[in-house]
């Protein structure tokens, strides 16, 4: 850049920036960079914001979202992700420019490995993950809240690496949000989701409990603490004060809790369940087993079998158990070997979904927010996963992922993960069979109509294979030396090791599933004739 041309930039952000603002930038980045951070500090910091170079945390958490049924709110964010990214990259910057911090102020194991050579204001980061975050936001408030501390981290990670003045931040963040705002009077967000439609089902009368007597709830506090909702428990005890319930450790089974209520001299009539998809599928096993109803109090991150059962609020659930409302639903059975059947109520597989549960068990543990840990899990996942040697029914292959979902599923997702049914007595079988990663990604994310488009030309010729039955066989081989492992509903059944260390079919194990007709009485609001919930 030539002198005059530098002196004109110069000028330009002098007359939009008075001098307080100048003396706050300078004072911002004197105080972080006097900060005394461990070494281990400082390396997250410049590999969090070089995992948002060029939007590849933003476009790995789009997939995420995608594949766990917000469509709308990741085609959102990743529109407004492009239009802010080119106003900042294409017009802001060419417009404001100015000079980056001073290198020789940042300690040294701040500084990122290359350092960006672009012009400072606005913080492109900034923008970025202010405008994906705000995108999807406006379609899903909830994920948009639990996105927003992973976009402030990214923002604040261009200040710890001393790449970016406090004013360039703002600005990123002012332009992040403003594009998205300006996108949703272009296009409007859609209204909040109208009721979901309630599967077919016949209509059970059930024990009520108008004010919860003899109802015995687990309460798992750990669960859905990545979705900003109100705190289930006060519903609870003002509208059935006389249920008990039992607030669950962190490191506390809802099964056993609830198979120890069931031991007791007087057993509770009613047992319930106040978590999310991998804790209903415990006291699931346990309530089918002891032949007494369940209650489902919606409360984990996405709820696949409640909104499934019609059950779309807490207050939806203690409705039917107070009217003594509810349906029977289908399960499935999975084994292992000779160890315990093992209850199924959405989805069972093998494969990629599987690491990636695994992996963001993992991550959750040490960040403590699992859409943060979905993201990084998923990156992780698919740079580094092969596809997996299954034996279904006799037939040999080598897939991407295998899906045995509860019941029948949308036709063409290759990633069943909330049925559709809860009766129609079927297992959904999807295999996404074994081609290029990028297809696999792609079909896994978006859908078969996004990979379709890409295997017209011919870049990912990726194939998914679907049929119904009422049992499987799943004989799964080694990869890598050991046999991947298996998961049910949200949750590792058989990981890696214990698939290793197993006495089953060698080399490998084999796995059976089975369909459990009208297996399980669950709570849920009568339907109208029109199949919604009915209403007083």
């Amino acid at each position: 850049m030539g002198v005059v041309a530098g002196v004109r930039v110069a000028a330009r952000r002098a007359r939009l920036l008075p001098p307080w603002v100048k003396r706050a930038d300078a004072a911002a980045t004197r105080r972080i960079n006097g900060w005394h951070s461990h070494p281990h500090v400082d390396q997250f910091w410049w590999r969090f914001t070089g995992f948002a170079d060029k939007g590849v945390l933003w476009f790995t958490a789009a997939g995420v979202l995608a594949v766990v049924g917000h469509r709308r709110a990741a085609a959102r964010g990743l529109l407004s992700l492009i239009t802010a990214s080119a106003v900042t990259n294409l017009i802001a910057k060419r417009v404001f420019g100015g000079d980056r911090p001073a290198l020789e102020d940042v300690p040294i194991g701040r500084r990122l490995p290359i350092q960006p050579s672009s012009r400072t204001f606005p913080s492109g980061h900034s923008a970025s993950a202010a405008a994906f975050t705000a995108g999807v936001a406006l379609e899903s408030p909830r994920v948009g809240a639990a996105l927003a501390p992973v976009a402030l981290g990214v923002a604040y990670s261009r200040l710890h690496t001393g790449v970016h003045w406090l004013s360039d931040v703002i600005g990123g963040l002012a332009i992040g949000v403003g594009v998205a705002a300006a996108g949703a009077a272009i296009v409007r967000p859609r209204p909040g989701p109208p009721p979901p439609p309630v599967p077919p089902g016949a209509d059970r009368t059930l024990p009520a409990a108008p004010d919860g007597e003899g109802v015995f709830i687990a309460v798992n506090r750990s669960a859905g603490t990545s979705v900003v909702r109100a705190d289930p428990i006060d519903v609870l005890a003002e509208r059935l004060p006389r249920a008990e319930l039992q607030v669950l450790e962190s490191d506390e089974d809802p099964g056993r809790a609830i198979a120890a209520a069931l031991a007791r001299p007087v057993p509770p009539r009613i047992v319930g369940i106040c978590g999310g998809d991998g804790s209903v599928a415990c006291v699931a096993d346990e309530a089918r087993r002891a032949g007494v109803p369940l209650l489902i109090i919606p409360a984990g991150t996405f709820n696949h079998f409640a909104r499934t059962a019609g059950l779309a609020s807490v207050d939806a659930a203690v409705d039917a158990v107070q009217r003594g409302e509810g349906v029977r639903v289908d399960l499935a059975e999975l084994t292992f070997g000779a160890h315990e059947p093992i209850t199924v109520t959405n989805v069972a597989s093998v494969g990629v979904y599987p690491d990636f549960v695994a992996e963001r068990e993992q991550v959750q543990r040490r960040v403590g927010n699992k859409w943060l840990a979905a993201v990084v899990a998923a990156a992780r996942v698919l740079r580094r996963s092969d596809p997996v040697t299954v034996v279904v029914d006799g037939r040999r292959a080598e897939v991407w992922t295998l899906f045995v979902g509860v019941g029948r599923n949308e036709r063409d997702l290759p990633a069943p993960l909330q049925r559709r049914t809860l009766d129609d007595g079927l297992l959904d079988v999807r295999a996404l069979h074994a081609g290029s990663r990028a297809g696999a990604i792609a079909s896994l994310a978006f859908g078969r109509r996004t990979a379709a488009v890409v295997r017209a030309l011919r870049l990912v010729p990726e194939r998914v294979e679907a049929f119904t039955t009422t049992k499987l066989t799943v004989d799964v081989r080694p990869r890598g030396g050991q046999p991947p492992g298996f998961a049910h509903d949200g949750e590792v059944a058989l990981d890696e090791p214990a698939a290793a260390s197993a006495h089953l079919s060698a080399p490998g194990y084999r796995t059976r599933i089975r369909i459990l007709p009208g297996a399980l009485d669950v709570y849920r609001p009568a339907t109208t004739d029109e199949g919604r919930p009915a209403s007083d």
